[in-house]
């Protein structure tokens, strides 16, 4: 009867084990949300207009992977980021480089356009060059599009006495301004693992590589870019 049960009591043992390494084999390994800054050292940043909300500045100028923001200023002719005034006076308070862009809209008056950004991107403000945000040509063909924007380049390029950065995504620079911009510095827009590479194999000074960007200190999502290669923050200065 002892042996018999020393028996059960050593099978009931087996049962127990093999039950505990099943119960193991199925619980899910943690993911880790491993992101571009995580894993390169690269110069990185972030822009941000209204649709993030009220955002945590101390927070984000903790971040020491966060060397600069674009904040949205101004779309069009008549319309101002509803957070800008709030978020350039805590970006710079909380020690980030800050540039503002102007969201352009082919289809309004350039002139307009320029009155509204200069309205809100204060040369006094500005850390870095007004970058110019580029995703729409209005319905407009690719000929009557780029004589309307560079027309406006112009305009910025007179009033601020440096060129604007441009902004852009890579399937429409290829379709309508490659070749065309190559004075200019430019941010592409590419939501891949891969760098990108334009049709003409032009340099790209910026990437901004995450629309879906993660950072404390906001709820939400965020763009998130850096520079490539070699390039830096030095060469986006923007000079009063």
């Amino acid at each position: 009867m002892k042996n018999l049960t020393v028996l059960v009591a050593i099978c009931l043992l087996g049962t127990l084990r093999i039950a505990a390494q099943d119960t193991l084999a199925v619980v899910p390994t943690l993911k880790v949300d491993v992101q571009c800054e995580d894993t390169c050292s690269h110069i990185h940043g972030i822009d941000l207009s209204h649709y993030q909300g009220n955002v945590f500045w101390e927070t984000i100028g903790d971040n020491t992977k966060m060397s600069y923001v674009y904040l949205k200023a101004t779309e069009g002719g008549d319309r101002i980021d509803a957070t800008f005034e709030r978020n350039i006076e805590l970006a710079h308070k909380h020690g980030l480089k800050v540039g503002s862009y102007h969201f352009y809209r082919p289809l309004t008056d350039q002139q307009k356009q320029l009155r509204n950004f200069m309205s809100q991107c204060l040369p006094e403000e500005q850390d870095l060059i007004p970058m110019i945000d580029i995703e729409s040509t209005g319905g407009l063909s690719t000929d009557v599009f780029c004589d309307s924007l560079f027309y406006f380049l112009d305009l910025v390029e007179e009033a601020y006495h440096q060129k604007p950065l441009i902004y852009t995504g890579r399937n429409f620079y290829n379709k309508h301004l490659q070749g065309k911009i190559d004075e200019y510095k430019i941010m592409i827009a590419m939501y891949t693992s891969e760098e990108p590479v334009l049709a003409d194999d032009r340099d790209i000074t910026m990437w901004q590589y995450t629309g879906k960007g993660r950072i404390v200190g906001i709820n939400g999502y965020v763009d998130k870019s850096r520079f490539m290669g070699n390039h830096s923050l030095r060469e986006l200065r923007f000079r009063k």
